[in-house]
């Protein structure tokens, strides 16, 4: 049998707020880290709740519910080992100090097994991708994690979808980020993943989340100090995909007494390639024309960033705190294209050489105050926050354009071109959200929020002529934006009976907005009120088996950059215009979850979509351009089956497989061709994430993803299929980590899709050079002890839809 050592355990079970706690080693005195604890039912065994040990060995576990438990400990290589049985009451604590395990000599004989940390861990709710310490991880941005994660990829805009569908909406611990597809891509971007502790897949939220985001959220945790004392990490890292890149930073976090501060800072130089080949046909009874075009693009980003906070206890139940986040980026970009014109005349084909250069600057500034307090020893709790944005874009942009007919008896052309486009955003918000428990299955949660959004863009348009800019009027507008949200939730969850939960809400929000083009003189106004219900019901089939059964409607709102009618430049031939009459789309979602052993995850969902947000390509057969709108269609259905399952391959190589099958109807008018557009597709996804542990204490991460054919929209887009690899090791008692990895090895993560509107045809197939080398090194230094690390209540949502973090 394993032997049990208790260092210190009280003889009563006091209440504070502290929960169980523990720290498991083995009989050498070594922390057993990412083993599982769980609190299980003492007279049958039921698991109640539970958690994974960290790497030090500590495990900090809350009990709402009052009852007689045992703690059952498993951890591969050692045996089973279950606590004798003690009561607890309502959110008490207990401290089982020092908990050793006992080696199972059975499996081991003589081997050393070092266990491996789960990359992704199933929900009914959600899904959970540990992010920190893998080595895929490391020398990677944010942006790339996400891509890695199961379900998730991008649009040909850079909008961020999950399990195929848009209006997924980007937490950061717990807050909700503000961005258009583009302003989103370029912050995540600029965010180290060394920072980043994993990532959260909710594709069905409560009523206590903001109702935005048809999809579902993507909650990304950054770490966080749990040591007292002074500790801390540097790290430095080196790219290359063709060019040269580079990131490096650390954090300091300092717990002493009351206060828990922390300071994080990274600077990074980081390279954006894009290979594009473009083709069109403008097709009318009278002519055809066909365009072929070869693009290159290529960005350079510098990206300081810095980010520090302070929280202090009045008490143990009660602690306020302040964060600072603060993000700047210094960009340049040269894209340039070919492009080969050809007519039903051939004396009207030509060569086209455009050179476009952008230089801007983006500046992010989060100020966040909070509140966590406890009111009661029954687990009654209230937590506030206030948070200000400021949020400053500014580019410049010259176009050179040469023109040249094949047929040479007519002249070359030259065209010069250039624009100055400043955009501001600031953004206010308060919340407050309140919890109460009336029984240990019974619970009321309520809550309320109010947002105040202010946007101010101005497009300045120029042609160039003997060096001189003249405005084009047409061409130029200044566009301001107001909107106001003020919205309150409900939810009550309770049981009926052992086997059966039931959560119900009712978020409610008022949004009062209005647009306004200054040069144009124009105003539009939006004043209305939703209703967002949510049904959660649980069903506790057997020990192992349970189903739970969920309903949501939920809204997106257009993103503040798609209301503004400006019309933005790309080269002679194409350009992208706002919407200000654009329109918010509905869902409403119904998903049903089966869970087995609490590990395989089976997940069959159908959603509807009214007024569905798309973009949509309109050509123009007179002059052979094109113009990219976000439009409202009519509806986007979904059915979609999702199966997630880990295998243990071997005691050293785990397996996390992920797959999701639907299919998805959209139905699309486009006015300007009388044509109404309906794009059907069955969509496959599949993903298998492999951790493998070599000799040596090397780890091997390997990915595997593949992406079936699909449509978004008026577009047809084609499958995709890419490997991953990494190795990591740690070297000086883990103080040391090394790391290595090559992404997309066989460069076949590219994006070809083709949209045929009234016999129109618009091809783009391209690549966003993701095959890349890195190599990176990060130093942890510690001197403390384990300490509860206060966790923030905050949930902001306005920021996703204007340009930061």
């Amino acid at each position: 049998m394993a032997l049990i050592i208790i260092v210190g355990q009280p003889p009563v079970v006091a209440q504070s707020d502290h929960g169980l706690t523990g720290i498991l080693k083995d009989e050498k005195g070594t922390a057993i880290g990412y083993a599982t604890v769980a609190v299980v039912q003492a007279a049958n065994g039921t698991v109640v709740t539970g958690t994974a040990s960290e790497a030090e060995g500590f495990f900090k576990i809350k009990v709402a519910a009052a009852g007689t438990y045992r703690l059952r400990i498993s951890a591969l290589g050692f045996i089973t080992l279950e606590t004798p049985a003690f009561d607890l009451i309502a959110n008490a604590s207990k401290d089982f100090g020092v908990i050793v395990l006992q080696a199972d000599t059975k499996l081991l004989k003589e081997v050393n097994i070092q266990a491996l940390r789960p990359t992704i861990v199933n929900h009914p709710d959600k899904i959970v991708v540990s992010v920190e310490g893998t080595a895929l991880s490391t020398g990677n941005t944010a942006y790339e994690v996400l891509l890695k994660s199961p379900g998730v990829f991008v649009d040909q805009d850079g909008n961020i979808q999950l399990n195929g569908k848009s209006g997924v909406r980007i937490m950061i611990d717990g807050k909700l980020t503000y961005l258009s597809g583009k302003e989103l891509q370029t912050m995540l971007q600029g965010m180290a993943a060394e920072n980043l502790k994993d990532l959260e897949l909710i594709t069905n939220p409560s009523a206590k989340y903001d109702a935005e985001g048809t999809a579902g959220i993507i909650n990304i945790n950054l770490k966080k100090n749990t040591l007292s004392g002074v500790n801390g990490s540097l790290y430095g890292g080196y790219q290359y995909n063709n060019w040269h890149a580079y990131s490096a930073g650390g954090n300091v976090n300092v717990k002493k007494g009351k206060w828990n501060s922390f300071v994080n800072a990274d600077v990074a130089r980081r390279i954006f390639i894009r290979d594009a080949r473009l083709y069109r046909e403008f097709n009318s009874p009278e002519s055809s024309t066909q365009l072929t075009q070869s693009a290159k693009e290529k960005a350079i980003r510098i990206a300081p960033s810095l980010r520090l906070g302070t929280d202090y206890d009045f008490s143990p139940k009660h602690s306020v705190g302040v964060m600072a986040n603060l993000v700047y980026q210094d960009m340049t970009s040269d894209f340039n294209s070919t492009l080969l014109e050809y007519h039903t005349e051939a004396a009207n084909n030509k060569w086209v050489r455009n050179n476009n250069l952008l230089k801007g600057t983006f500046a992010n500034g989060t100020l966040n105050a909070h509140y966590v307090g406890k009111l009661d020893t029954l687990g009654t709790a209230l937590s506030a926050d206030l948070d200000y944005v400021r949020l400053y874009d500014h580019d410049e942009a010259t176009y050179a354009n040469q023109f040249r007919y094949l047929t040479p008896t007519r002249p070359d052309s030259l065209v010069d071109l250039a624009s100055n486009n400043p955009s501001s955003f600031s953004i206010y918000s308060a919340k407050v959200d309140y919890t109460k428990p009336f029984s240990k299955n019974t619970k009321l949660e309520v809550g309320a929020k109010a947002s105040h959004v202010v946007s101010d863009n101005e497009l300045a348009f120029f042609k160039v002529a003997d060096n001189q800019q003249i405005v084009d009027e047409k061409r130029s507008n200044h566009f301001l934006y107001r909107e106001n949200i003020y919205a309150a939730y409900t939810n009550f969850s309770t049981s009926l009976g052992e086997k059966w939960k039931i959560q119900g809400g009712l978020r409610a929000e008022k949004t009062i907005a209005e647009g306004k083009s200054v040069t144009k003189d124009s105003v539009n106004t939006r004043n209305y009120l939703n209703l967002f219900p949510s049904l959660f019901v649980m069903q506790q089939v057997n020990k192992n088996y349970k189903i739970t059964y969920n309903y949501s409607r939920r809204i997106n709102r257009p993103y503040y950059g798609n209301l503004n009618p400006f019309i933005f430049y790309i080269d002679p031939y194409t350009s992208a215009q706002g919407n200000p009459y654009l329109r918010p789309q509905y869902t409403h979602s119904f998903q049903m979850t089966q869970s087995l052993k609490d590990t395989y995850i089976l997940t069959i969902g159908y959603s509807t979509t009214q007024d569905v947000m798309a973009e949509v390509p309109v050509q123009n057969n007179q002059n052979n351009t094109m113009v990219f709108q976000q439009r409202n269609g009519d509806k986007f259905n979904d059915v979609n089956a999702g199966l997630v399952a880990p295998i243990k391959i071997t005691p050293k190589w785990d397996m996390n497989n992920n797959f999701t099958v639907g299919y998805q109807t959209y139905r699309i008018a486009i006015p300007e061709q009388n044509q109404v557009i309906n794009n059907n597709q069955l969509f496959t996804y599949a993903r298998s994430s492999n951790n493998i542990q070599l000799p040596r204490a090397i780890r091997l991460e390997v990915n595997v993803d593949y992406q079936g054919p699909r449509v978004y929209a008026a577009y047809q887009i084609k499958q995709n299929w890419a490997v991953d690899a990494g190795l990591k090791r740690a070297f000086w008692n883990k103080q040391l980590e090394v790391s290595a990895n090559v992404t997309d090895i066989f460069r076949t993560r590219r994006f070809a899709g083709t949209a045929n509107v009234d016999n129109n045809v618009n091809k783009i197939n391209q690549y966003f050079a993701q095959r890349s080398v890195r190599l990176n090194l990060r130093y942890n230094f510690n001197k403390g002890e384990k300490f509860e690390a206060k966790k923030r209540n905050t949930n902001l949502e306005e920021l996703n839809r204007a340009g930061g973090n």
